[in-house]
């Protein structure tokens, strides 16, 4: 009796957080594609041009980092993915069509789009520069990928996460969408990876369920990366990747990088997938030495600048 009583008190706030968040995203307008703007930021007055796009439940401040240098020599376009940072979150499927429909309209209005910006992303963020990439290729010079997620199948996914976290484990699995529903209790500090910073830590609570769930699903896992990289294949693109990577594996963004004729290859040889929050200026530097030097990088060179 006392364990009976003490599991309801445990799942009792359990199921009335996780209740509540699923009623205030079931009462959230419909997504309204004529009347939705994504929230964004301008940094630096350099020349060139950079789109920057996040990962899942990041937000346009995962950027700020180390960024005196970069924005003497770059204009920077950061953007909130729709249902994250502080983007609109409505009720909605958050399909790459819907993600690339709202970023279109920033990009053009912004004038981004004029055929020498380079787009770029981390992990989601990749995949959805390389679809803004190949559904716009005269409004983009270049394409850099950082931490570019590759899988086969879902199955892959699931097999590939089976060794992180359990923590890992259920936010990716079938059961995310009621994870993310009482996220204010996984999200805790208690629950923090290592290898994020508390600031983005902080961001990647603004998320809601239906946003992280489809994202995850319908962006993710269900993009087809070899088919749109086939489309652009003579287009100029930067992979940069950390060699351990254990939630998107090197040698899978290896396989897709070899699609293009003029791909090119860095990687941090200690890098896990989230290394950008630790080797910010090592990625910068990358970034700059593919837009502005008129010399070819090597074709896969490890950071071995510490």
């Amino acid at each position: 009796m006392t364990l009976l009583i003490i599991f309801l008190l445990l799942m009792i706030p359990i199921g009335l957080i996780g209740g509540y968040h699923h009623y205030k995203v079931m009462i959230s307008p419909l997504y309204d594609s004529e009347n939705t703007l994504l929230n964004y930021e301008i940094l630096g007055t350099g020349k060139k041009k950079i789109i920057l796009l996040h990962g899942l439940t990041g937000s346009l401040n995962y950027w700020k980092r180390d960024l005196k240098n970069i924005t003497h020599t770059h204009s920077l376009l950061l953007i909130d993915l729709l249902g994250f940072g502080n983007s609109p979150k409505p009720k909605s499927k958050y399909s790459l069509a819907i993600q690339l429909n709202e970023l279109e309209k920033i990009i053009a209005q912004e004038g981004y789009n004029d055929g020498e910006t380079t787009v770029a992303g981390h992990s989601m963020g990749a995949i959805i520069s390389l679809a803004l990439l190949e559904k716009q290729p005269t409004w983009f010079k270049a394409g850099i990928f950082i931490s570019i997620p590759v899988y086969k199948n879902a199955d892959e996914f699931k097999e590939i996460m089976s060794s992180h976290s359990f923590v890992d484990r259920i936010s990716t699995s079938k059961f995310s969408k009621y994870i993310c529903m009482i996220h204010p209790i996984f999200m805790s500090s208690a629950f923090k990876p290592d290898n994020l910073t508390d600031e983005v830590y902080e961001d990647a609570k603004k998320h809601h369920w239906m946003s992280y769930y489809y994202s995850l699903t319908e962006v993710i896992l269900k993009t087809d990366l070899y088919e749109m990289a086939r489309k652009i294949r003579n287009k100029d693109v930067l992979f940069i990747h950390g060699e351990k990577d254990t939630t998107a594996p090197l040698e899978n963004a290896l396989k897709l990088s070899r699609v293009f004729t003029n791909a090119q290859i860095i990687t941090s040889s200690e890098g896990d997938h989230q290394f950008f929050l630790n080797e910010a200026e090592f990625v910068w530097n990358t970034i700059q030495d593919f837009t502005i030097s008129e010399i070819k990088l090597q074709k896969t060179i490890s950071n071995e600048h510490e």
